[in-house]
């Protein structure tokens, strides 16, 4: 339940996030390519997170490592919300990806230690609460961007959140893992597993690409920035109901390859419908059905990691996150570039080159598996 909780205050700063630059870059008026640089940013700490992640985690137990990111990243989330210029809301951006994503790993790591063979199903259930809050996010950051409250005081209740977590569980015992956490840390991983891993930061570009830049391909059809922000949340609704098919499927184990193959393909048709739409209607249409697909390309994905770590899955953790943070930092920047000098609907041609690189690495990563 922990776990679950956690994650899910964790994701409404994460899917809030892509809105709240739309926002953000109202107010202060700058490029695509300065909206790939927070979103860069964002990743570039998730990048730093998980190169440093296997090692602190060999010093440092699970509860001191939940409990010390959670407050870290709350602490970045301020900064980015209360920042006032393009300058400090950018260290706050980094910071933030920083601490989510050592929460983010610690948090996968307790629920791998904790359900073992059944991890899939662990990892795809605790992202359906996820799903539910990036649901909710946008649809309060435009209630509260309407109000005369103002789009950052909603952003304010995952550190609530936090608080609450603390004062609940702050004395029970979390997971250990099975071996100890040397023998998880030492030697390299199979080449399965980094080719897995590789393939799960691809999913977290292809998502992260949709949730940066889709309300400005919105606002191109002519919708509000606040409007677009809040429309977003189609693609949220996706996810959630993905997630709940995908908690229910993942019921009877190995169903992974199966699954994330067809969730390629879902996604795929979402993403064109949505590209090549210029009316509102089946813009969101097409965000919503590519929610459905990209929902669970980053669980699955995960567990084919930890399922090949070979008792390393503390270092596949940590080279997942690693790779995750570089491969997202650099495709909403790419995307954001070509944007600015080609349009926005050319930048998007990047998301199918991101897609078919998924698949080629899950044939790949099944075919040096057997």
């Amino acid at each position: 339940m922990l776990a679950y909780a956690a994650l899910a205050c964790w994701t409404t700063w994460l899917y809030a996030f892509g809105p709240a630059l739309a926002l953000l870059r109202h107010e202060l008026g700058f490029s695509y390519t300065t909206l790939g640089a927070y979103s860069a940013l964002l990743s570039g700490g998730a990048a730093v997170a998980g190169a440093g992640f296997a090692a602190v985690a060999r010093r440092v137990a699970r509860g001191p490592l939940l409990w010390g990111s959670a407050l870290g990243t709350s602490l970045a989330a301020g900064l980015f919300l209360l920042g006032r210029g393009i300058a400090v809301t950018m260290v706050g951006a980094g910071l933030l990806g920083l601490g989510g994503t050592v929460l983010l790993a610690t948090l996968q790591a307790v629920l791998s230690d904790g359900h073992g063979e059944r991890r899939e199903r662990a990892l795809t259930e605790a992202n359906i609460g996820a799903a539910a809050s990036a649901v909710l996010a946008p649809l309060a950051l435009g209630a509260s961007a309407a109000s005369g409250l103002g789009w950052r005081a909603v952003l304010v209740l995952p550190a609530v959140g936090f608080g609450g977590l603390w004062l609940r569980y702050r004395h029970e015992p979390l997971p250990v893992p099975a071996r100890s956490p040397e023998a998880h840390s030492r030697g390299g991983i199979p080449l399965a597993c980094g080719m897995f891993a590789v393939l799960t930061a691809i999913t977290v570009a292809v998502e992260f690409c949709l949730v940066y830049f889709g309300p400005q391909l919105l606002v191109g059809t002519g919708m509000s920035a606040a409007a677009a922000g809040t429309a977003l949340s189609s693609n949220y609704l996706g996810i959630l109901v993905g997630r709940v098919g995908g908690g229910w499927l993942t019921r009877a184990p190995g169903r992974s390859v199966v699954l994330l193959q067809a969730s390629l393909a879902v996604t795929a048709a979402g993403f064109v419908l949505f590209w090549l739409s210029g009316a509102p209607v089946p813009a969101v249409v097409g965000l919503f059905v590519a929610g459905v697909g990209v929902a669970n390309l980053y669980p699955l994905s995960l567990s084919l990691v930890l399922g090949a770590a070979e008792g390393h899955e503390d270092v596949a953790n940590a080279r997942t996150q690693l790779a995750a943070g570089v491969v997202s930092a650099a495709a909403p920047y790419l995307l954001g570039s070509l944007a600015d000098a080609y349009g926005l609907r050319a930048g998007f041609g990047l998301e199918p080159v991101l897609l078919l690189g998924c698949l080629v690495l899950l044939l790949a990563g099944l075919r040096a598996r057997r």
